[in-house]
């Protein structure tokens, strides 16, 4: 019987020592500002790729990839990445790191100087979002791109641990709010692990959730997604308060807002906090059905 090929050893990955050193060459320390924590841990970068369910013919959007650390994880795992990074210093560092550590996969690397909660276009149509988002703007980062980029069907995203809460809350859970309705207007989400503190440099003071979703259609409904949206965010303006009271100023008045929630099928004495997106889709769709 003929013995089985060995398994190709794993490809090296960045750690402590490369992170620094690829940092004091370009004059680099991260910065509170943009939310950089960079991962010093090969076998974290494995562990969030594995989670990731990367298909290798996929293209993966990568969000602030800053030293390249979760990159080269990627681009072993899929066909192209197309990175999106803020900060240009950074951003011009990549791909000679690439190159260096991955020469055979430089090609199938873009990089993008840009804001990700302002880019619209990329030179690739992403199938997997896969990135380290930086704590202060990644919800508002993976509404953006859901929303600009329909291609995106999957994907996996490390944010601050209580983020992570939020994003994949339930109604009626304490942490359920704006993130975990807007995130369910698009895609279906779970917490896929927790990533503890000291893999990354440097050490963030909580935790990092892992968020894996999986999009799906949103509601059937007549109302637009900024219709639906609008009723979300005044919903949670005022958590304590009822929605007949906290939607008052959406509706025109708290009468009209108990006859849109009643039309709606929903109890208008009912907090924000215990309907679903479907819900939420319903009373949109009332108040556009009493002004045609």
């Amino acid at each position: 019987m003929t013995a089985p090929e060995p398994s190709p050893a794993p490809q090296p990955l960045l750690g402590a020592t490369e992170i620094r050193r690829l940092a004091e060459e370009i004059g680099v320390r991260p910065t509170k500002t943009l939310g950089q924590n960079f991962v010093i841990d090969g076998n974290t970068i494995r562990r969030i790729v594995a989670a990731a369910k990367v298909d290798p013919t996929e293209t993966v959007l990568e969000v602030g990839p800053g030293l390249g650390s979760l990159t080269l994880g990627l681009l072993d795992a899929a066909a192209r990445v197309v990175a999106v990074e803020i900060d240009p210093v950074l951003a011009a560092k990549l791909p000679s790191t690439v190159a260096a550590f991955r020469p055979a996969l430089a090609g199938n690397l873009d990089v993008v100087l840009s804001d990700a909660m302002r880019v619209t276009e990329l030179p690739a149509e992403p199938t997997a979002l896969v990135a380290n988002l930086p704590y202060n703007v990644a919800v508002p980062v993976v509404l953006h791109l859901l929303e600009h980029f329909p291609s995106l069907k999957h994907g996996l995203v490390m944010v601050q641990d209580e983020v992570a809460d939020r994003m994949v809350a339930g109604p009626g859970s304490k942490t359920y709010g704006v993130p975990s309705v807007k995130g369910a207007w698009y895609s279906q989400m779970r917490k896929a692990g927790v990533i503890g503190m000291n893999v990354f440099w440097p050490a963030p003071k909580i935790s990092s959730g892992l968020v894996e979703f999986t999009r799906r259609e949103p509601p059937k409904t007549h109302a637009s997604r900024e219709e639906v949206f609008a009723v979300i965010d005044a919903a949670f303006a005022q958590r304590r308060k009822t929605l007949r009271a906290a939607l008052a100023g959406w509706a025109g008045g708290a009468a009209q807002a108990e006859t849109y929630l009643r039309q709606a099928g929903v109890d208008p004495s009912a907090r924000g906090e215990v309907i679903d997106v479907i819900a939420y889709a319903r009373i949109a769709e009332a108040k556009i059905s009493a002004t045609v």
